[in-house]
Protein backbone atom coordinates (compact mmCIF):
# COMPACT_ATOMS: atom_id res chain seq x y z
CA UNK A 1 0.00 0.00 0.00
CA UNK A 2 1.03 3.59 -1.07
CA UNK A 3 1.54 6.08 2.07
CA UNK A 4 -1.51 7.68 3.04
CA UNK A 5 -1.33 11.44 2.58
CA UNK A 6 -5.08 12.50 2.74
CA UNK A 7 -6.88 11.79 6.32
CA UNK A 8 -9.62 12.68 8.10
CA UNK A 9 -10.04 16.18 9.15
CA UNK A 10 -10.36 16.36 12.87
CA UNK A 11 -13.76 17.67 13.20
CA UNK A 12 -14.95 14.77 11.25
CA UNK A 13 -12.97 12.63 14.06
CA UNK A 14 -14.14 14.24 16.98
CA UNK A 15 -18.14 13.65 15.48
CA UNK A 16 -16.89 10.09 14.62
CA UNK A 17 -16.27 9.55 18.36
CA UNK A 18 -18.82 10.74 20.18
CA UNK A 19 -21.46 8.95 17.48
CA UNK A 20 -22.97 12.10 16.14
CA UNK A 21 -21.37 11.85 12.31
CA UNK A 22 -24.03 11.06 9.63
CA UNK A 23 -24.12 7.42 8.90
CA UNK A 24 -22.83 7.41 5.29
CA UNK A 25 -19.81 9.42 6.36
CA UNK A 26 -19.27 7.05 9.62
CA UNK A 27 -18.61 3.87 7.07
CA UNK A 28 -15.85 5.63 4.95
CA UNK A 29 -14.57 6.53 8.28
CA UNK A 30 -14.51 3.70 9.75
CA UNK A 31 -13.24 2.18 6.74
CA UNK A 32 -10.44 4.52 6.36
CA UNK A 33 -9.51 3.62 10.37
CA UNK A 34 -9.55 0.29 9.35
CA UNK A 35 -6.61 1.14 6.79
CA UNK A 36 -4.65 3.92 8.48
CA UNK A 37 -2.54 3.80 12.00
CA UNK A 38 -1.87 7.62 12.12
CA UNK A 39 -6.05 7.95 12.04
CA UNK A 40 -6.28 5.37 14.49
CA UNK A 41 -3.91 6.91 16.75
CA UNK A 42 -5.91 10.03 16.34
CA UNK A 43 -9.16 8.62 16.46
CA UNK A 44 -8.30 6.79 20.13
CA UNK A 45 -6.74 10.13 21.23
CA UNK A 46 -10.41 11.13 20.74
CA UNK A 47 -11.71 8.59 23.19
CA UNK A 48 -9.67 9.54 25.79
CA UNK A 49 -10.05 12.83 26.06
CA UNK A 50 -13.90 12.25 25.33
CA UNK A 51 -13.43 9.84 28.87
CA UNK A 52 -11.07 12.63 30.55
CA UNK A 53 -14.34 15.10 30.19
CA UNK A 54 -16.47 12.32 31.85
CA UNK A 55 -14.85 12.12 34.83
CA UNK A 56 -14.76 15.71 35.34
CA UNK A 57 -18.51 16.43 34.47
CA UNK A 58 -20.61 16.80 37.54
CA UNK A 59 -22.85 14.57 38.55
CA UNK A 60 -27.29 15.52 37.94
CA UNK A 61 -29.33 13.96 39.73
CA UNK A 62 -32.18 11.69 37.58
CA UNK A 63 -35.70 10.20 38.50
CA UNK A 64 -36.27 6.94 39.63
CA UNK A 65 -38.05 5.91 36.22
CA UNK A 66 -35.24 7.28 33.78
CA UNK A 67 -32.60 5.49 36.36
CA UNK A 68 -35.13 2.28 36.14
CA UNK A 69 -35.57 2.61 31.99
CA UNK A 70 -31.44 2.98 31.67
CA UNK A 71 -31.12 0.03 33.67
CA UNK A 72 -33.57 -2.59 31.75
CA UNK A 73 -31.74 -1.10 28.87
CA UNK A 74 -28.65 -1.95 30.34
CA UNK A 75 -29.81 -6.09 30.88
CA UNK A 76 -31.93 -6.72 27.93
CA UNK A 77 -30.02 -9.33 25.96
CA UNK A 78 -27.65 -8.04 22.99
CA UNK A 79 -27.81 -9.85 19.58
CA UNK A 80 -24.34 -11.08 18.91
CA UNK A 81 -23.14 -9.38 15.51
CA UNK A 82 -21.50 -10.84 12.98
CA UNK A 83 -18.09 -10.27 12.41
CA UNK A 84 -16.58 -9.33 9.31
CA UNK A 85 -13.19 -9.49 7.69
CA UNK A 86 -11.32 -7.81 4.74
CA UNK A 87 -12.60 -9.86 1.34
CA UNK A 88 -10.01 -8.25 -1.45
CA UNK A 89 -9.82 -4.91 -1.64
CA UNK A 90 -12.86 -4.39 0.59
CA UNK A 91 -11.82 -3.35 4.81
CA UNK A 92 -14.31 -5.16 7.38
CA UNK A 93 -16.84 -1.88 7.22
CA UNK A 94 -17.22 -2.14 3.93
CA UNK A 95 -18.11 -6.09 3.65
CA UNK A 96 -20.16 -5.67 7.06
CA UNK A 97 -22.36 -3.19 4.96
CA UNK A 98 -22.25 -5.40 1.99
CA UNK A 99 -23.49 -8.36 4.88
CA UNK A 100 -20.56 -10.33 3.66
CA UNK A 101 -22.01 -10.56 -0.32
CA UNK A 102 -19.77 -9.31 -3.34
CA UNK A 103 -20.92 -6.14 -4.65
CA UNK A 104 -23.57 -5.86 -7.10
CA UNK A 105 -22.63 -3.73 -9.52
CA UNK A 106 -24.71 -1.60 -12.00
CA UNK A 107 -23.85 0.34 -15.15
CA UNK A 108 -23.48 4.25 -15.49
CA UNK A 109 -21.72 3.85 -18.51
CA UNK A 110 -18.42 4.18 -20.04
CA UNK A 111 -17.25 0.97 -18.07
CA UNK A 112 -17.40 3.25 -14.73
CA UNK A 113 -20.37 1.50 -12.17
CA UNK A 114 -21.51 1.63 -8.74
CA UNK A 115 -22.99 -0.22 -5.48
CA UNK A 116 -25.51 1.56 -3.63
CA UNK A 117 -24.63 0.71 -0.22
CA UNK A 118 -27.25 2.63 1.75
CA UNK A 119 -29.07 5.67 1.46
CA UNK A 120 -31.57 8.01 3.30
CA UNK A 121 -32.68 11.36 4.80
CA UNK A 122 -28.97 11.37 5.93
CA UNK A 123 -27.36 10.76 2.70
CA UNK A 124 -25.93 7.77 0.60
CA UNK A 125 -22.69 6.13 0.35
CA UNK A 126 -21.72 3.75 -2.53
CA UNK A 127 -18.93 1.93 -4.08
CA UNK A 128 -17.53 3.42 -7.45
CA UNK A 129 -15.51 0.87 -10.34
CA UNK A 130 -13.90 3.79 -12.37
CA UNK A 131 -11.58 2.07 -15.31
CA UNK A 132 -8.19 3.19 -15.48
CA UNK A 133 -8.02 6.92 -17.85
CA UNK A 134 -11.99 7.32 -17.45
CA UNK A 135 -12.72 10.59 -15.89
CA UNK A 136 -15.96 11.13 -13.62
CA UNK A 137 -18.46 14.08 -15.28
CA UNK A 138 -17.36 16.84 -14.31
CA UNK A 139 -19.22 18.23 -11.26
CA UNK A 140 -19.86 20.43 -8.37
CA UNK A 141 -21.18 19.58 -5.04
CA UNK A 142 -24.50 20.66 -2.95
CA UNK A 143 -23.09 19.73 0.25
CA UNK A 144 -19.89 17.34 1.44
CA UNK A 145 -18.50 14.65 -1.09
CA UNK A 146 -16.36 11.88 0.86
CA UNK A 147 -13.95 9.76 -1.31
CA UNK A 148 -12.10 7.20 -0.01
CA UNK A 149 -10.00 5.14 -2.34
CA UNK A 150 -9.69 1.21 -2.13
CA UNK A 151 -8.02 0.02 -5.16
CA UNK A 152 -5.74 1.76 -7.57
CA UNK A 153 -5.95 6.02 -8.08
CA UNK A 154 -7.57 9.35 -9.03
CA UNK A 155 -6.20 13.01 -9.83
CA UNK A 156 -8.11 15.86 -9.91
CA UNK A 157 -7.84 19.82 -9.72
CA UNK A 158 -6.96 18.97 -5.78
CA UNK A 159 -4.20 16.65 -6.21
CA UNK A 160 -3.50 12.79 -6.53
CA UNK A 161 -5.17 10.35 -4.10
CA UNK A 162 -3.81 6.73 -4.05
CA UNK A 163 -5.25 3.75 -1.78
CA UNK A 164 -6.29 4.82 1.89
CA UNK A 165 -6.42 8.38 0.88
CA UNK A 166 -9.41 10.70 1.62
CA UNK A 167 -10.99 13.37 -0.40
CA UNK A 168 -13.17 15.76 0.97
CA UNK A 169 -15.37 18.02 -1.83
CA UNK A 170 -17.59 20.64 -0.74
CA UNK A 171 -19.67 22.94 -2.82
CA UNK A 172 -16.79 25.43 -3.56
CA UNK A 173 -14.90 22.51 -5.35
CA UNK A 174 -15.82 21.70 -9.02
CA UNK A 175 -13.60 18.93 -10.26
CA UNK A 176 -13.17 16.42 -12.70
CA UNK A 177 -11.67 13.16 -11.18
CA UNK A 178 -10.00 10.78 -13.26
CA UNK A 179 -7.90 7.24 -12.72
CA UNK A 180 -4.83 6.58 -13.25
CA UNK A 181 -3.28 4.39 -14.98
CA UNK A 182 -3.02 0.67 -13.35
CA UNK A 183 -5.91 -1.23 -11.69
CA UNK A 184 -9.29 0.01 -12.18
CA UNK A 185 -10.01 2.76 -9.72
CA UNK A 186 -12.49 1.72 -6.47
CA UNK A 187 -13.64 3.90 -3.92
CA UNK A 188 -16.30 4.32 -1.47
CA UNK A 189 -17.82 7.60 -1.68
CA UNK A 190 -20.64 9.20 0.88
CA UNK A 191 -22.65 12.42 -0.18
CA UNK A 192 -25.44 14.11 1.92
CA UNK A 193 -27.19 15.49 -1.18
CA UNK A 194 -27.12 15.40 -4.86
CA UNK A 195 -24.28 16.30 -6.83
CA UNK A 196 -24.07 19.08 -9.17
CA UNK A 197 -22.81 18.11 -13.01
CA UNK A 198 -22.06 20.50 -15.45
CA UNK A 199 -23.38 18.59 -18.64
CA UNK A 200 -26.87 17.90 -20.16
CA UNK A 201 -26.48 14.25 -19.96
CA UNK A 202 -25.25 13.46 -16.45
CA UNK A 203 -27.88 16.07 -15.19
CA UNK A 204 -30.24 14.05 -17.30
CA UNK A 205 -29.66 10.59 -15.90
CA UNK A 206 -29.11 11.74 -12.72
CA UNK A 207 -32.33 11.11 -10.82
CA UNK A 208 -32.18 7.41 -12.07
CA UNK A 209 -28.72 6.79 -11.74
CA UNK A 210 -29.21 8.81 -7.86
CA UNK A 211 -26.40 10.22 -7.57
Amino acid sequence: MTEITHHIPDALMAAYTTGSLREPYALVVATHLSMCLECRASYEAHQALGGAVLETTCEADVSEALKSDVMALLDAPVADEPVHKRSGVYPGPIMAALKGRAPKWKSLGLGVRQCILSGNAEGSVRLLYIPPGQAVPDHGHNGLEMTLVLQGSFSDETGWFGVGDVELADQELEHTPIADAGPPCICLAATDAPLRFNSFMPRLLQPIFRI
